[in-house]
């Protein structure tokens, strides 16, 4: 009897261990569709939300509140034909700091290119190595993407098999001819360039490295070695320019800075007025378009 309660219990406990991985909310903006039957939008955020959270990714451990917490807003665009949708998407994702009950946005980025076909009730399948359905492609390519930048965040390149994965995905979807799967020269917010930047090239590979330093060895020592967390926050800015000035524009440095630009000028308000003056230099080159924040750290 005992023995049956023991396994019971193991079962219960292995079930909630290896839960999956994701806690994504799925936002779906249809205002712009004009169409009649709205309730297709909601079977999509459910489904779509079901496919990214109800599954496991990896084979590692996750108790429910390590799950990576994350945004997708899809704004609607048209709906040229019955079931064919085009549509922008936004995509958020968090970690925790360690210590403190606040989260750092890690991933910020737009995709403003994505067309697909849904009909009602439509099953998601999946498979890394070939080309379904541009949903599914596109979904999972972005919980890759997802895992990899926070398991980087925690250990030096510890993304590197989910952006395999991703990159397997970008490869097999380009034999659909679907827009956002491949090289563009008129807009570079798309899959193709955010996988060739991380995965792909070796001048923003290090970037991967300025995920680390900044947030395992910047925001998670903030509290209790400040200087320390702020000179390992500059040097993660030194790669990001060190990059920029090689290949400027790099769409992985702006999904960099579009997560990180506010919350670099907060914290680093507190930092040494040598250490500020160097990273405005640096961030004034990396991200212009934001130099009156930046400036501001000056006059602190």
């Amino acid at each position: 009897m005992k023995k049956g309660i023991i396994l019971i219990l193991f079962f219960c406990y292995s079930f909630s261990v290896f839960s999956q991985e994701l806690n994504f909310t799925v936002t779906i903006n249809s205002e712009r569709a004009r169409i009649q039957n709205t309730d297709i939008f909601s079977q999509m955020k459910t489904n779509f939300e079901q496919f990214l959270n109800g599954r496991s990714w990896t084979t590692d451990e996750f108790r429910p509140e390590e799950r990576i917490k994350g945004n997708l807003l899809i704004t609607i665009n048209d709906v040229p034909q019955v079931g064919t949708y085009t549509a922008t998407v936004q995509i958020q994702t968090v970690r925790p700091i360690y210590g403190t009950n606040f989260e750092s946005l890690v991933f910020n980025f737009a995709d403003r290119n994505w067309n697909f076909d849904y009909l009602e009730s439509q099953p998601l399948e999946f498979n890394r190595f070939t080309f379904l359905n541009n949903i599914s492609s596109l979904l999972a390519f972005y919980a890759q993407i997802a895992l990899g930048l926070d398991y980087d965040s925690f250990e030096s390149r510890g993304g590197d098999e989910f952006f395999a994965a991703a990159n397997d995905i970008v490869n097999n979807a380009q034999q659909s001819g679907r827009p956002g799967w491949g090289q563009s020269s008129s807009d570079r917010r798309n899959r193709y360039a955010l996988n060739n930047d991380i995965y792909i090239s070796s001048v923003f590979a290090p970037i991967r490295d300025a995920y680390y330093l900044y947030h395992r060895q910047g925001l998670d020592i903030l509290l209790i070695r400040p200087e320390e967390a702020h000179g390992n926050i500059l040097e993660a800015i030194r790669i990001l320019a060190e990059a920029n000035k090689i290949q400027p524009n790099g769409i992985f440095t702006i999904s960099f800075m579009d997560a990180k630009s506010d919350e670099i000028t907060s914290i680093m308000k507190n930092a040494s007025l040598e250490i500020r003056t160097e990273i405005v230099a640096l961030l004034l080159e990396v991200d212009p378009n934001n130099a009156r924040k930046y400036n501001e750290l000056l006059k602190s």
